[in-house]
């Protein structure tokens, strides 16, 4: 199992990308334009006490705390697939992914293959892999090890 962590999921969110998911999910177009207009020139302060900073403009990324945000990183990853259903299984939960995969008469190609299929898919979609918290565990149920 490849318990994934990624580096600031949420912000690394293309608009762009995530409105041609949705198109080919078949969300109605007004929908659409309304997330990408959502997403697209959020203008940001930091305010700490009676001090705010200079406005900077963001295009890119998902408002952390917004009730809707998981939700739209859900359907942006929502083509981070397995190939093979029999042999891998990826489990999603917002930004929390498990990879698992079946080694089957000792030939662990397959899994190998999905993690690399995973790291190509985050290449794609601007998402980095957070090396030091993305961790694997092996479960071994034979007899014999």
């Amino acid at each position: 199992m490849l318990f994934i962590d990624f580096s600031s999921a949420f912000n690394t969110i293309i608009p762009q990308k995530l409105y041609n998911k949705l198109i080919d999910l078949n969300f109605p177009l007004h929908t659409c334009n309304w997330i990408l207009d959502f997403l697209l020139n959020r203008p940001q302060v930091v305010k700490i006490q009676n001090n705010v900073s200079s406005t900077i403009v963001l295009s890119t990324g998902a408002p952390q705390g917004c009730v809707l945000s998981p939700s739209l990183y859900s359907i942006f990853t929502h083509d981070c697939q397995t190939s093979d259903d029999s042999t891998a299984l990826i489990v999603k939960f917002a930004d929390d992914t498990t990879n698992s995969g079946f080694i089957i008469n000792e030939d662990e190609s397959a899994y190998r293959n999905q993690v690399c299929n995973i790291t190509e898919w985050c290449d794609n979609n601007n998402l980095l892999l957070n090396i030091t918290k993305t961790k694997e565990m092996v479960i071994d149920f034979r007899k014999k090890s």
